[in-house]
């Protein structure tokens, strides 16, 4: 499920998915472009993760923030990813 809101410059999009996709989704984001940051929240809607992102963040740097998802995927069944964008 996507749900999309606009504030200022930026732009919110929230995908609700279950343990097993969490990473995926993440890697899936990052190439996306364009994002500043990432927060995973709990199904009582408190931040759990959130991991700024900046214009540069590519390969190796990478790396560490899809292994402190994979760690948070294999502790939560449900999250709510909460994508923060630049405005177009």
């Amino acid at each position: 499920m996507t749900e999309e809101k606009k504030e200022g410059q930026s732009r919110y999009e929230e995908f609700r998915v279950s343990g097993g996709e969490i990473l995926n989704k993440v890697k899936e984001i990052i190439h996306e472009g364009n994002v500043r940051r990432i927060i995973l929240k709990d199904e009582q809607g408190k931040t759990f993760m959130e991991i700024p992102l900046t214009v540069g963040v590519v390969g190796a740097l990478v790396a560490p923030v899809l292994a402190a998802v994979g760690a948070v995927a294999a502790l939560a069944s449900n999250l709510t990813i909460v994508v923060e964008k630049t405005a177009d």
